[in-house]
């Protein structure tokens, strides 16, 4: 029994202390303590093995279920019991000999250093975790639930639909939707443009990503930022531009009850004939913000942009890039991301930079350069992007994301034939698009077959044909 309490006279208690602190049990061993090795070491084995069983699905997939406030909450307890756990073996590491301290001087000492590692390590770990569940809290605004028949909600009351005030768009949690026959994830991804002194929230960029979770085929939809003069959900029709909808929505609210965010998504649904269920939105100046705290991204550009008209919101106009490798900070990030005036540039093309930005900045986000920075990056990300997407399905939803190819997605931008500009002097000189609703319904049964509401329709919609 002694043989397990103390230690032999050649044993270190600074050695003990250190090993202790390395892995709880391991100075106990050290020791001699075989029982008190194991009763310190199993409780740290079996976090560190479900940490890991976490972890194979890659860090992707760890970071997207942090962002689950519950599952990050977990964590942030296991940090700090992990970490009392480790104190506390150290210093019973420390004090098993109690009685030859004095003439080991350097014991305390190693005790005081190392406990000090110990806390700033817990401590830092606790502050990203803090940071996800933060973000978590703040990004999942909303959980539509399909089996739910709820009164779709704006706004709060208690927030005045003010039009200086951009950031209530993303108070706004969507309608539920019915299921589809294939279950189908229908989500609405759109960055919103505000701020620079500006009154309102564009959305120029409105994409439509449905995911068939059975066989993994994805159709994205873009709906150019200029389409205007289409039929409402709710009847009647917008005469204004796509991009304008959710702002004009939730300014109006009497005309639009679902609010600004609500009205926009169960519009595109509505349009491209398949229930949104959720939408996922990021304000473009949160995404510089990432970009800058990340050091910039790296991309190869094309083709040569000369966007004459580009604003930058200082006075100023224009933006040129060359083609070939470039290093994009926030600033320049941004503009390679929203223009599209440039020689041979329009949505698309903007569509597909976008993409490209993106994925460099994932990139960037799992690269071990960021990790100082990670606190504030979660915390841009946590005012910057929101989504009703449920927080607990994410890992599910890039694992579903990890099979999917080039062969099993299909990709259109609903310009021409599916859209034309009508003639400039009906439009009081102001470019517009109008969608061709014949063909729209056309494509729309051909990627979603019974999902469609085009598909229950005993004639084609009343659409506008093309010229």
């Amino acid at each position: 029994m002694n043989q397990n309490n103390t230690s032999g006279p050649s044993r270190s208690t600074s050695v003990a202390v250190f090993l202790s602190f390395l892995w709880p049990g391991l100075g106990q061993a050290y020791q001699g303590r075989r029982r008190s090795a194991i009763a310190w070491a199993v409780p740290v084995a079996v976090v560190v093995v479900l940490l890991l069983l976490q972890l194979g699905g890659g860090i992707e997939g760890f970071a997207a279920g942090l962002l689950d406030p519950s599952v990050a909450l977990t964590l942030i307890v296991l940090i700090g019991l992990l970490g009392l756990w480790r104190l506390l073996s150290m210093g019973d590491a420390l004090v098993v000999n109690r009685g030859r301290l004095s003439r080991r001087s350097l014991a305390i000492p190693v005790m005081v250093g190392l406990s000090a590692v110990v806390v700033a390590t817990h401590l830092w770990l606790g502050s990203v975790t803090l940071a996800f569940y933060d973000a978590g809290s703040e990004i999942f605004v909303g959980q539509a639930s399909p089996d739910v028949d709820a009164t779709p909600s704006a706004v709060p009351a208690s927030i005045a639909p003010d039009s200086s005030d951009n950031s209530v768009d993303f108070l706004a949690t969507p309608f539920p939707t019915p299921p589809t026959v294939s279950n189908r994830i229908t989500i609405l991804v759109t960055g919103i443009d505000s701020g620079h002194g500006r009154n309102h929230s564009l959305t120029d960029s409105l994409m439509l990503v449905s995911v068939n979770p059975d066989n993994g085929d994805v159709a994205m939809l873009s709906f150019p930022r200029d389409i205007s003069n289409f039929p409402l959900y709710g009847g009647g029709t917008y005469h204004g531009k796509i991009n304008s909808l959710m702002t004009y929505a939730r300014l109006h609210p009497s005309a639009f009850p679902d609010g600004g965010l609500p009205t926009l998504a169960k519009e595109i649904g509505y349009l491209a004939g398949i229930p949104v269920q959720y939408f996922a939105a990021i304000n473009l100046e949160g995404f510089q913000r990432m970009i800058d705290l990340v050091g910039g991204v790296d991309v190869v550009n094309p083709k040569p942009i000369n966007d004459p008209r580009y604003d930058w919101f200082d006075g100023t106009h224009g933006f040129t890039l060359g083609a070939g490798p470039v290093h994009l900070n926030g600033r320049i990030g941004l503009a390679y991301v929203r223009s599209r005036q440039g020689v041979g540039d329009n949505d698309f093309t903007r569509a597909a930079r976008q993409q490209q930005v993106l994925q460099a900045l994932r990139k960037k986000l799992i690269s071990p350069s960021v990790i100082g920075r990670l606190p504030d990056l979660i915390r841009t990300m946590g005012s910057s992007v929101r989504t009703n997407y449920p927080a607990g399905d994410v890992k599910r939803l890039l694992d579903i994301a990890s099979h999917v190819t080039d062969k099993t997605t299909f990709k259109k931008v609903l310009g021409p034939p599916y859209a034309f500009h009508p003639p400039t002097n009906t439009t009081g000189g102001t470019y517009t698009l109008v969608l061709d609703l014949n063909k729209i319904a056309k494509l729309s049964i051909e990627l979603f077959g019974a999902d469609s509401r085009y598909a229950s329709e005993a004639t084609a919609p009343a659409g506008t044909p093309g010229p």
